[in-house]
């Protein structure tokens, strides 16, 4: 369970909340009359979690909006998305190539961390020395030493990042005290945090006259998790759609072998695109070229990555999977790697590819419900947040266990943001 609500001590500054999130982040603060998020990014409160180091000197490290913009416009430099995710892993304390000096990934995320307290910082007016942060249910699943290891990761860098005092909150707990704002009337709900890189369920008794409580361990009956979340079906999308016009899942001349997968795999998976302009790997896969049945498609791979646009794949195929929320198809344009390429995407097929997905959400929403010790009935309201809930099936997947549980729809980029800050005026005062 992460850190007490009960108040800590307070040192000069200003308490905040802070969202990390694998897509987007947020960092809010109390207001005079309510809590509100900061905007951090051209105007907007979520930041994409996205940083970027131009290879020559005479540029910023960039993060957010501007790091998409200058990879997009083709800057030359190293790109990288989806951080949160490799906390927990062994890659958190490995190092990669930057110009002329490796740099250990934790020292990126603090950049990252670090960029976006600076700019808070500038915009409130005063010092940010406390901050509540928020923590997936499971950073790592089945695996507890794993999972303490990220918190204990994450909160050294939010110290060297320049915070004083560092506690935690699940993800899904800090929507359930923004969502306790709106209930009018004693409320038993199941909170559906989907993000980018976790799906997150927290059951939470709420009220008008609990939201004023110093201690609401009470209140939070049970947590459950699983390391899924939006990148899982952009993956899922890119394997399915696109990822056959670069040649997956094509033969080899010689038996009925096919074209190594890994190159494809890495492609579709935010977190290790990267691993592809390794020196090692074109003339592999050039080797892979002269032997296979299809090498224009193999021809198109070769091109995106010494293109290094692996990420602007996985840009369309997100923009396609959000399309995909409202209509049956949609197209992937990669006009940029060769004219008139863009693959056909199909609200079936794409439900499909992600059904091992789905049942994954139910059975942790199942033993989420029962570690509550309850039945599925005696929720009252399901509060969907997350920009994965936007995806039809991944809503299917959670209304299915409940059915006849009211739907209510939060600020999905927001409200985890805006819970945690409410958590930070609680504990700090």
């Amino acid at each position: 369970m992460p850190s007490s609500s009960s108040r800590l001590r307070a040192p000069n500054g200003r308490a905040c909340g802070l969202d990390f999130g694998t897509s987007n982040s947020t960092l809010g603060v109390a207001g005079a009359d309510a809590p509100a998020l900061l905007a951090l990014d051209h105007g907007s409160t979520t930041v994409p979690s996205a940083v970027f180091f131009g290879l020559d000197h005479a540029h910023h490290v960039l993060i957010g909006r501007d790091a998409i913009a200058a990879y997009v416009d083709g800057v030359q430099g190293r790109f990288m998305r989806s951080l949160k995710s490799i906390l927990g892993t062994p890659l958190i304390d490995e190092k990669t190539q930057l110009l002329r000096r490796r740099v250990a990934f934790r020292e990126i995320v603090r950049t990252y961390v670090e960029t976006l307290k600076h700019r808070a910082e500038a915009q409130s007016g005063c010092p940010l020395d406390r901050v509540v942060h928020g923590r997936p249910v499971h950073f790592v699943d089945g695996d507890a030493a794993a999972d303490s290891r990220a918190e204990a990761t994450l909160a050294d860098i939010a110290r060297q990042a320049g915070f004083s005092e560092v506690s935690f909150q699940y993800e899904p707990v800090a929507a359930a005290f923004d969502y306790e704002r709106s209930v009018a009337a004693e409320t038993l709900a199941l909170v559906a945090d989907i993000g980018g890189g976790t799906s997150d369920f927290s059951v939470v008794r709420l009220g008008p006259d609990r939201r004023g409580r110093d201690e609401r361990k009470r209140d939070i009956l049970a947590s459950g998790g699983t390391r899924l979340g939006g990148t899982d079906y952009d993956r899922a999308l890119a394997l399915a759609a696109v990822m056959p016009a670069l040649g997956f899942r094509t033969l080899m001349t010689r038996g009925d072998v096919e074209v190594p997968s890994g190159p494809y795999f890495d492609l579709a998976t935010w977190a290790t695109v990267n691993r592809l302009y390794d020196k090692a790997v074109l003339p592999e896969l050039k080797l892979v070229r002269r032997e296979a049945r299809e090498p224009k498609l193999l021809a198109r791979l070769i091109h995106l990555i010494e293109m290094r646009r692996g990420h602007s794949v996985l840009i369309e195929v997100e923009r396609g999977k959000i399309a995909l929320s409202d209509a049956e198809e949609t197209t992937i344009p990669l006009d940029w790697l060769e004219k008139g390429l863009h693959p056909a995407a199909t609200r079936p097929q794409f439900e499909a590819a992600t059904v091992p997905l789905g049942e994954r959400l139910r059975n942790t929403v199942r033993e989420t419900i029962a570690a509550a010790g309850l039945a599925a009935e005696a929720i009252d309201a399901v509060f969907f947040t997350g920009g994965g809930s936007l995806v039809p099936s991944v809503r299917a997947a959670v209304r299915a266990v409940l059915p006849e549980a009211a739907v209510v729809d939060g600020d999905r980029f927001g409200a985890v943001g805006l819970g945690l800050t409410i958590e930070a005026q609680r504990r700090y005062g």
